[in-house]
């Protein structure tokens, strides 16, 4: 199994794509801590992977908080010791619509959470990869990413962030054997999606509605591709690949391996200014 042994922490376990992600990771071996904001989701998603044959705790952590993300990593090591693998899955949507009408309170929790809570987490596994001789973390991304996101302005600066704090956490910590990557899931049929599909009409971009909406017919991406792209990124399989975002849906990510080191020397997967 590729994770054989491996310890997982994976934020916005309970249900949707982290959900997805434990329960791969679980059939490769790793044992888990399942962290949500809501504590009886994330012990069901912990139940599910126990009957897989490995070992979990499930946590209610607020990611952005310190004091809970310093206790979360704390109580990992106390089980198990050691940790191995950081997938940073917790986020919002935060509100929807053009900005002239968004709660700006709302704006900065997105950002707080989806950027700052990602960063407390990534800073506070970091010591306990570097005593585990290396690690790997998987941040994931979303809309806004590849261009703009007319209504969704929240969501979608905090996701274009999240790329950029991946290249620039890679480099820091490249000599400490951890490789930083993010991981785009596609548009993937979760509840995460309901403030989209549930928007009044012309609150949200016509083309961002119609998308979810496809999305809700059985035309969205596949969990199961993201989740096994997400066993890959956090497996040797991928070793020297760091601060890139790999695409479950556009790359053909299965046999990336033998262009690791072409990807490496290049600014390929990477978010660059393009002159004319």
């Amino acid at each position: 199994m590729k994770l054989s042994n491996k310890v997982a922490i994976v934020t916005g376990a309970g249900r949707g794509i982290g959900r997805g992600i434990a329960v791969a990771f679980a059939r490769e071996g790793a044992n888990l801590v399942l962290v949500a904001r809501t504590m009886r989701q994330v012990e069901e998603a912990a139940q599910e992977v126990r009957n897989l044959g490995v070992d979990a705790i499930a946590l209610s952590v607020d990611v952005a908080d310190p004091a809970q993300v310093r206790s979360m990593v704390d109580q990992t090591l106390a089980q198990y010791s050691r940790v191995d693998i950081l997938v940073n899955n917790a986020a919002i949507m935060g509100p929807v619509g053009s900005l002239q009408i968004n709660d700006m309170q709302q704006w900065a929790d997105t950002i707080r959470i989806n950027v700052t809570g990602l960063a407390l987490c990534c800073q506070a596994v970091i010591p306990a990869m570097i005593d585990a001789g290396g690690g790997n973390i998987i941040n994931l991304s979303g809309t806004g990413v590849v261009g703009p996101a007319p209504t969704l302005s929240a969501y979608s600066t905090s996701k274009a962030a999240v790329i950029r704090f991946t290249e620039t956490l890679a480099l820091e910590v490249r000599k400490l054997n951890i490789c930083v990557n993010a991981l785009g899931p596609g548009q993937i049929d979760t509840q995460f999606l309901d403030p989209i599909a549930e928007a009044e009409d012309g609150v949200v971009q016509p083309e961002s509605k119609a998308g979810v909406l496809r999305t809700r017919a059985g035309q969205g991406a596949s969990l199961e591709n993201a989740a096994a792209l997400a066993v890959w990124l956090a497996s040797d399989e991928s070793d020297d690949l760091t601060g890139r975002m790999i695409s479950a849906v556009q790359d053909d990510w299965q046999h990336l391996k033998t262009r690791i080191p072409e990807i490496m020397a290049s600014d390929s997967h990477t978010l660059r200014f393009v002159a004319e």
